[in-house]
């Protein structure tokens, strides 16, 4: 493994800044290398490096001698054996990621250090581009005024490692960025690399797979972890921040940039196809986010209070700050002339006696004594801002400025409910739920078949009418009874811990107004919509997934608007309506380009919709990680949406192990809060009103995407056999098994693929390296278009110049077809029982693969894939080397598996595989 490292750790063009990351992944392989010749013995290790060499020579050649080679070997090793090998590969991409992560550190650290240009994505950069654009002081105070952003990390991980092992990887970058902080002597470098090593040592002794699938409160606790590092810390730092920004702009001496950026989260409150997300569930995922918030405030308060010893024979103080000090119960002599800390040490007494009633825990740090507790977060935000501005008043502002700051800002931000969670339901379940209501309180027996107009009507009554729908002494199916009961729920939630606690109710499946109104009712059933008041607690949000969902979305939502039972709930939502976007099903539906060319188009029809009817929009875009999902550069793909769409708002989902990689790190963290902020900034003060692109563009758009849709439905929802291709030739029946989270793999019991969920649909075909959603269509569309337009290339490559959606189109599949690799995905292919079904599907992917390449290269005018971005085609194929053996150890044991051998180390393997994989691929899911 040493010398793998060593080999491949080059980068072919000796670009000096790369040099400590080059450094870095030789010593962490180094180290790996050493742990398993020590741990393994010398024949496992020399296994390692046989498999290694002769799997580049696969991936080089792909001749039937390096085929046979690689095939003799691996059916030569004992279970034990290869499970060994895929660990030491699929450690290997993990502390190569970690590698990589403190590099990207390094180099922001050395831009910021050497005062270089700003970096795209920054909110510096994005200030400096406004303030260039000539964009007022005024207009840039009412865009912060009327922002909101916010990643909303949900309940659907691809992440299967334990937390254990993630802890110490932290642990690993730490070491790794003390080695670029601090100044060690000799000794202290020796002693970074023992804490390394022992590090190392413990990552490889330590299971990195759970034995029990996930339950929600598991991803609950999982999805918290990235409050204690990277949110509750950064998100106040980057406030302060842009405030000491703005204070360098003439007039803004004393700004306060209101709190526009927060976290969202599905994690306990997404209910669609997930049965085990109920009531208690919720109620759990509350509690458990406001424990996690009370306790770092109570943490910030002791330390707090440890730095405030002001005396006051030496500093006046204001006559607030000495009433909330003489209503502390702190009475100790020893602090009689130190009125900050009896103040503060009153706030946590009340703080810690909120825990207690609020969540049932007890703080860590006894309170001096009792007090009351506070009745919300917005007194211990009045109780703070009363020390602040005592401070700030008498002489010591720079004091103010540090740890209260931050704390102010963080009580602001996260209040006592750390992160708002989303309620999403099937538009099926509640057309369900209503029915069964209306047919038990006797006002409609045939609900379900009932036509739109009918259903609309009966919804409009409800929606007026002042009697409630359900009764206490009625009896109702478990499922209605369920539902009830979790809204019941998200509405007792609001009430514990604040209105933004629960602010959003999503409807998966919207395809007519009726499945907006049902929700609706629902929500009025339980206290959340008061027509009689004209006011909704929450946003009702449609989410338009299918491409018919989305050709539609414009027509449900003019519709929904000239309904005035509906359209005078929103100025109690601020005039604003949010409409989420559906990356993943609409990509499964209709295949990438046609994909996000829909979505295109229903945001510049939405906007003349929304613009028509006089209501702000705000959209929701359901990304995942991997391309097929809608993932990519944020920076890149939020300032791409059609010119206006992004009015200042926007929420985007974080999925799978994206979460983890992106905010894992708090550093790293901060750079995509930033991003997320910086372009939703430059989208709406500078591209808001820019030139939509030519009609030319567009129908030439329009025509790529329905050769694109042909080709792709012709290919997965018409060729006959496909289905049995797809579960045969990929990891989708394993995944299923993969104790990766608490939801099922399918939305039905069947092997449908219309059934399937996006997620293991996208995350398989990665598994083997094909990336079909990624690309497969686009080669078809472009070798048509051009038959019937010769001259049409120039027309492409202006496309790609002048139009930030195409350009981003083909970004996205350079990248993601330079991560396939079609000699790999054959391998796969030769899981396929009916050979001569595999050989003849296998043939029509390599096909248009090969076709897509070609039409990324020639419009791109690049020579060789990812030509523009050397920096990812060096992390690829610096990677791949160790990459590529996971897949051939895991085409091996697939083989023992589906032919009957019993060993569980067989499947254990299988798994250890796929997490490697998906960490070398970094956004497979």
């Amino acid at each position: 493994m040493e010398q793998a490292i060593q080999s491949g750790g080059t980068d072919g063009g000796g670009v000096e800044k790369d040099a400590p990351l080059r450094y870095d992944i030789r010593l962490l392989g180094r180290i790996l290398g050493e742990t398993i010749r020590a741990q393994e013995g010398d024949e496992t290790f020399d296994t390692v490096e046989q498999v290694r060499k002769t799997s580049i020579g696969f991936h080089r050649g792909s001749d039937e001698t390096a085929r046979g080679e690689l095939q003799a070997i691996l059916s030569r090793l004992p279970t034990d054996r290869a499970t060994t090998v895929i660990r030491a590969f699929g450690y290997f991409s993990h502390l190569a990621n970690i590698a990589e992560d403190q590099h990207h550190i390094r180099r922001t650290r050395a831009h910021a250090m050497t005062g270089a240009a700003p970096r795209q994505g920054t909110l510096a950069h994005a200030l400096g581009r406004a303030y260039g654009a000539g964009v007022s002081a005024r207009r840039l105070q009412a865009f912060l005024d009327g922002a909101h952003c916010s990643p909303v990390l949900t309940a659907h991980p691809t992440e299967i490692r334990r937390k254990s092992s993630i802890d110490r990887e932290m642990q690993i970058a730490r070491l790794l960025d003390d080695r670029d902080r601090i100044h060690f002597t000799p000794a202290e470098l020796t002693a970074n690399r023992k804490e390394l090593r022992r590090a190392v040592l413990v990552l490889w002794q330590t299971s990195i797979l759970r034995s029990t699938r996930l339950r929600v409160l598991d991803e609950v606790a999982n999805g918290l972890s990235h409050y204690d590092h990277t949110f509750l810390c950064e998100l106040p730092r980057l406030y302060g921040d842009l405030e000491d920004e703005l204070r360098l702009v003439e007039g803004w001496e004393d700004v306060t940039v209101p709190s526009f950026l927060r976290v969202g989260s599905w994690i306990g409150g997404d209910r669609d196809g997930n049965p085990y997300v109920t009531a208690e569930v919720l109620r759990e995922a509350l509690r458990m986010q406001s424990a996690r918030a009370l306790d770092f405030y109570l943490d910030e308060l002791h330390r707090l209070g440890g730095e405030l010893s002001l005396d006051d024979r030496r500093v006046a103080v204001s006559d607030g700050l000495r009433a909330l000090a003489e209503r502390s119960p702190d009475h100790s002599p020893h602090r009689a002339t130190e009125p900050y800390r009896r103040a503060i040490a009153g706030m946590y007494a009340r703080l810690a006696e909120t825990a207690r009633v609020l969540d049932g825990v007890e703080a860590a740090r006894h309170a001096v004594g009792a007090a009351p507790a506070y009745a919300g977060a917005g007194e211990l935000r009045a109780d703070l801002d009363t020390v602040y501005e005592s401070l700030t008043a008498h002489g010591s502002a720079s004091l103010a400025r540090g740890r209260l700051r931050r704390l102010r800002r963080a009580v602001d931000v996260f209040g006592f409910h750390l992160a708002s969670i989303d309620q999403r339901q099937n538009s099926d379940v509640h057309e369900a739920v209503v029915a069964e209501l209306l047919e038990v309180a006797g006002a409609e027996a045939g609900y379900l078949q009932a036509p739109e107009e009918r259903r609309i009507a009966l919804l409009r009554a409800e929606l007026t009418g002042a009697r409630p729908m359900s009764a206490p002494h009625l009896t109702y199916s478990e499922r209605t009874a369920g539902e009830l009961a979790t809204l019941a729920e998200a509405a007792d939630g609001r009430r514990r811990y604040g209105p933004q606690a629960v602010r959003h109710y999503i409807i998966s499946k919207t395809d007519g107004v009726s499945d907006i109104l049902e929700a609706a009712v629902l929500l009025k059933e339980v206290g959340l919509l008061h027509p009689r008041e004209a006011r909704l607690d929450v946003d009702i949000v449609p989410l338009f997934e299918t491409i018919g969902d989305l050709q539609r979305c414009g027509e449900v939502m003019d519709r929904l608007f000239a309904l005035p039972e509906y359209r005078c709930l929103l100025p109690s939502r601020g005039e604003t309506q949010e409409v989420m976007l559906g990356y993943s099903d609409s990509n499964k539906d209709g295949g990438y380009l046609t994909s996000i060319w829909e979505l295109y188009k229903a945001q510049t029809v939405l906007i003349e919709v929304f613009r028509r009817h006089g209501v702000a929009m705000r959209l929701f875009h359901g990304r995942g990680g991997s391309v097929g999902r809608g993932g990519g550069p944020s920076y890149q793909a939020i300032l791409a949406q059609p010119p206006g769409a992004i009015q200042g708002s926007i929420r985007v989902t974080e999925q799978g192990e994206v979460i983890a990689a992106k905010y894992g790190n708090a550093e790293v963290g901060r750079r995509n809060l930033e991003t997320l902020a910086a372009a939703t900034l430059e989208a709406t003060l500078l591209t808001a009103e820019g030139r939509p692109p030519p009609d030319a563009h567009l129908a030439v758009m329009e025509s790529l995407s329905e050769r694109a849709f042909t080709a792709y439905r012709g290919l997965v929802y018409e060729t006959e056999g496909f289905e049995r291709y797809f579960w045969d030739s990929t990891v989708i029946g394993e995944i299923a098994n993969l104790n990766i989270g608490s939801r099922p793999a399918s939305r039905k019991k069947s092997t449908s693929i219309e059934d399937l969920r996006a997620i293991p649909w996208v995350f398989s075909w990665a598994q083997c390296r094909l990336m079909l959603p990624g690309w497969f269509g686009f080669g078809s569309a472009v070798k048509g278009w051009l038959s019937d337009n010769p001259d049409g290339l120039e027309t492409l490559r202006a496309m790609v110049r002048d139009w930030p959606f195409f350009g981003t189109a083909l970004s996205n599949m350079d990248m993601v077809l330079a991560k396939s690799d079609i000699a790999i995905a054959s391998r796969y292919a030769e899981l396929v029982t009916d050979r001569a079904l595999g050989a003849t599907i296998f043939a029509r992917l390599r096909a248009e693969w090969q076709d897509s390449i070609d039409a990324v290269l020639a419009i791109t005018g690049q020579a060789t894939l990812l030509e523009g971005n050397p920096l990812l085609a060096r992390s690829i194929r610096n990677r791949f080397p160790y990459i590529d053996p996971l897949h051939h150890v895991q085409v091996e044991l697939l083989h023992r598996h589906r032919a009957g051998d019993p060993d569980p180390a067989v499947v254990e393997g299988i798994h250890l595989s796929i997490n490697g994989i998906a960490a070398g691929l970094r956004n497979s899911g």
